[in-house]
C-alpha cells in the first residue's frame, strides 16, 4: 500500500489562458478504486497525464509507483495486424498467458488476439486492451472512460470485471459503472477538489445535503449582511443630523444651550460615528464568511427546445423492413419492424453492430427522399416516413468538427449568439469560443453537437450516443430538458439511467 501526495500543483496550458490547477493539493491511496468525477474540461485527463509525467507543472506529486494508462494509443500502421503482434508495444514486458487469463475474466476468447484488430468491435477492443492493462503487476492504474461506445452487455461485463479489481482511477460519466465499482471518489468541484470514502451515489447525496446547508448560511448572512447595513445607514444619518447642530443655535427655543454644549454633541456624534464603523466591520466579516459558501453549488441553467407539432400521430413505421450494405453477405436488419408515434421517446438497443445506427442512417435517407448515393441497399422497401419530416440529428462520431464556432454556427444557420448563450448553460467556459472545434475535449465536442439540435426546431430529434463523453451533471441537465418539453425522440444511448428516466419505450435489435 502506497500514497500519491498531491502538494500545491498548479498547471495551466501553455498560451491559454485556463488555469487547471491552481494550488491543489490532497493524497490518495495506491489500494483504493477511486472514482473520478468532475465537469468536462476541469481537467480529469489532463490530470492523468500529469501523473505520468507528460506535461511539467508547478508544485509536486510525490509516489513510488508505477502509472499504467487506458486506453493504449494503437497507431494506424498497428490496427491492421492481430493484437498479439502489438502487445510489447502497449505494455513493455507483458506477459501473453496473463493476458489471455485477463480475456477469460471478461468472457472474451482468446482468438480476439490472432484477429485483425480494425476487425474488432469497439467491445472487442476494450475488452483486448483492459486485458493488457491488467496484466501487469505493482502498477497503479489510469482508466479513461472504458464504457464508451460499449453496448449494455459489454459495460455490464466491463463493471463486473473492474468489480474484481483495485488499485485504480476510474474517469467516467456513467452512474451505474461508478456506484458499482468503486470505494472512494475524487471530485473536481467548480473551486475545490475533494477526496471523499463511497461511491457516486453517497457522494451525490452528502453534496446535496452540503448545498442545502451552504445555501441556507448563505441566506443567513445575506439577511445579517441587510440588517446590518441598514442600521450602519440609520446611524450614518443620526450622526450627520447631530454633527449639524454644534454650531449655531436659537437662544430663545434652546435655552437650556449654550457654547459649551458643542463638545457635548461632538462626543455624541464621534460615539455615533464610532458605531457605524463597527456596524461597517461587522458587515465585512459577514461578507467574507458569505464568500465561498456557494462556490462549489451545482446549479445548472434550465435548457429549452421547441419541439414541432406533426398533424399526424404515426411519424415513421416500417413492416418487414430488410436492409444491408452493398457488398456485404448479410443485412443488417432482415424483416424489422418498427413505428414511432408522436410524443414517444424510443430508445434502440443491442450489441454493437446490430443494426441501430443503420436503421437511423435509413430513416434519414428515406426523410431526405435522397438514395442516389447511399451505399445502403434495401432489399424490401417497407419504410413509411411522414412527408416533410423536420428530423434534428446528433452523431455518434465528433471527428467531423472543424474551424471554429462562429463557422460552424454560419453553416447550420444558427443564430450566434443564442447559440454561445446555450453553450454556456451547458457549462462551456467563454475562453472555449475563441479555441477551434478540434482543439476541444470530446465532452465539449458532443455539447456543441447537442446545442445545434436544441436550437434546431423538429418534429424528431434522432440523436445516436449524444451522451458520451458528457458530464453526469449535464446528463442531469439534459434528463430534465426532456421530461419538460418531452419531445418526439428516437435515441441509442448505453447510459442505464438516462434510459430508464427518459425512456417510453425500448426497442430490441
Amino acid at each position: 500500500m502506497a500514497q500519491i501526495n498531491v502538494t500545491n500543483l498548479t498547471y495551466s496550458y501553455e498560451g491559454s489562458f485556463d488555469t487547471i490547477f491552481e494550488n491543489v493539493s490532497f493524497s490518495i491511496d495506491t489500494n483504493w478504486k477511486l472514482g473520478f468525477i468532475g465537469r468536462n474540461g476541469k481537467g480529469k485527463t489532463t490530470f492523468l497525464n500529469l501523473l505520468q509525467g507528460k506535461y511539467g507543472y508547478s508544485g509536486s506529486i510525490a509516489t513510488n509507483v508505477r502509472f499504467d494508462y487506458f486506453p493504449y494509443s494503437v497507431a494506424e500502421k498497428y490496427k491492421k495486424e492481430c493484437a498479439i503482434e502489438f502487445l510489447e508495444m502497449c505494455k513493455p514486458g507483458c506477459e501473453q498467458w496473463r493476458v489471455i487469463c485477463e480475456l477469460g475474466k471478461l468472457h472474451a476468447d482468446a482468438e480476439l488476439l490472432y484477429r485483425p484488430f480494425e476487425s474488432l468491435s469497439y467491445g472487442e477492443r476494450t475488452k483486448v486492451l483492459l486485458a493488457v492493462l491488467f496484466s501487469g503487476e505493482n502498477e497503479f492504474l489510469l482508466i479513461d472512460e472504458p464504457t464508451n461506445h460499449l453496448d449494455h452487455r459489454s459495460r455490464e461485463i466491463v463493471k463486473q470485471y473492474l468489480q474484481g479489481k483495485k488499485g485504480f482511477i476510474l474517469v467516467s460519466h456513467d452512474r451505474d459503472l461508478l456506484d458499482a465499482c468503486v470505494d472512494h471518489v475524487l471530485v473536481l468541484n467548480r473551486k475545490t477538489i475533494e477526496v471523499q470514502s463511497g461511491n457516486f451515489s453517497s457522494w451525490w447525496e452528502n453534496k446535496h445535503r452540503a448545498d442545502q446547508f451552504a445555501m441556507a448560511e448563505n441566506e443567513k448572512h445575506r439577511k445579517e449582511i441587510a440588517s446590518l447595513r441598514k442600521a450602519a445607514e440609520q446611524s450614518r444619518r443620526w450622526a450627520d443630523k447631530n454633527e449639524s447642530t454644534k454650531i449655531g443655535f436659537d437662544p430663545v427655543k434652546e435655552h437650556d444651550r449654550c457654547l459649551s454644549t458643542r463638545s457635548y454633541i461632538g462626543a455624541k456624534t464621534k460615539k455615533m460615528q464610532s458605531r457605524v464603523t463597527q456596524f461597517e466591520r461587522r458587515m465585512e466579516k459577514e461578507i467574507e464568511e458569505k464568500e465561498g459558501l456557494l462556490q462549489d453549488i451545482e446549479n445548472p441553467a434550465t435548457l429549452k427546445i421547441n419541439p414541432l407539432r406533426y398533424y399526424k400521430e404515426r411519424l415513421i413505421a416500417c413492416r418487414d423492413f430488410t436492409v444491408g450494405y452493398s457488398g456485404a453477405a448479410e443485412p443488417v436488419l432482415k424483416d424489422f419492424s418498427f413505428e414511432l408515434m408522436q410524443g414517444e421517446r424510443v430508445f434502440l438497443q443491442g450489441e454493437n453492430g446490430c443494426g441501430k445506427s443503420t436503421l437511423i442512417r435509413a430513416i434519414l435517407e428515406q426523410a431526405d427522399r435522397m438514395q442516389k448515393n447511399s451505399t445502403l441497399i434495401y432489399s424490401e422497401q417497407q419504410m413509411k416516413v411522414a412527408s416533410n419530416l423536420v428530423i434534428s440529428y446528433i452523431h455518434q462520431d465528433t471527428g467531423f468538427l472543424k474551424g471554429n464556432i462562429k463557422d460552424f454556427c454560419k453553416e447550420r444557420k444558427l443564430d450566434e449568439s443564442l447559440f454561445f448563450t446555450l453553450l454556456r448553460k451547458l457549462d462551456l467556459e467563454r475562453a472555449q469560443f475563441r479555441k477551434n472545434l478540434e482543439d476541444l475535449s470530446e465532452g465539449q465536442k458532443k455539447k456543441v453537437l447537442i446545442a445545434a439540435s436544441l436550437m434546431t426546431p423538429a418534429h424528431v430529434y434522432i440523436w445516436d450516443e449524444p451522451l458520451n463523453y458528457i458530464d453526469v451533471f449535464s446528463r442531469m441537465q439534459i434528463e430534465e430538458l426532456i421530461l419538460t418539453y418531452q419531445p418526439t425522440m428516437i435515441l441509442v444511448d448505453h447510459d442505464v439511467r438516462f434510459r430508464d428516466k427518459i425512456a417510453t419505450r425500448v426497442v430490441e435489435l
